[in-house]
């Protein structure tokens, strides 16, 4: 009888096969025409769906920051993450869904609301810091910042009275501390 190597018989963990989970990961690439659409299109090719990405300038010329969340198991994220890393003008890549880290995300929420219903909704939007943006005999514009988690809770208390238009920008975010994924972009760039 033959024995088979170790290293061929062990158990292998295929990436993809665990349970998934919700993953926040920053990306900082050259802000060059294109750019965007080659991180989303390597996610699209792992199966991946992107529940929110947010990208904008950062501080440094030249440069933007993503901000994207998907859902996923994690030897799967790990290896769309360091496929990201390869991709051509993407200078750095950090997942910090176990970092501590400031996540806000800005809503507008167009709730239908008559003058016999304001006093119970701006209570509601008090109760959440939220404000009034704009205001007309039948509706108001609510404009809302904070966690996911936070916007989920007013979403779920104003549902209530209808909501007619809901915007949501999905999460920013800054790792907590001194530490700094642009200046160890700035660094690789």
């Amino acid at each position: 009888m033959s024995q088979t190597p170790a290293h061929i018989s062990a158990a292998r963990r295929t990436p993809g096969g665990g349970a998934p989970s919700r993953h926040l990961l920053v990306a900082v690439a050259v802000n060059r025409p294109g750019v965007l659409n080659r991180v989303t299109s390597l996610f699209r090719a792992r199966d991946f769906n992107i529940e929110s990405l947010t990208a904008n300038h950062t501080d440094r010329p030249g440069l933007s920051r993503m901000a994207i969340v998907i859902s996923g198991d994690d030897d799967a994220v790990e290896q769309a993450s360091k496929q990201l890393y390869r991709l051509i003008d993407v200078v750095k890549v950090a997942d910090v869904t176990n970092e501590q880290v400031i996540d806000h995300e800005l809503s507008l929420i167009k709730i239908r609301a008559g003058e016999g219903q304001r006093a119970q909704v701006l209570s509601i939007i008090r109760a959440y810091a939220a404000r009034v943006v704009d205001l007309s005999r039948t509706s108001l514009i609510v404009e809302a910042s904070g966690t996911s988690t936070q916007v989920d809770d007013l979403v779920s208390a104003l549902r209530g009275f209808g909501i007619a238009e809901l915007v949501r920008s999905g999460p920013v975010v800054m790792s907590c501390g001194s530490g700094s994924v642009e200046d160890e972009a700035g660094r690789a760039h």
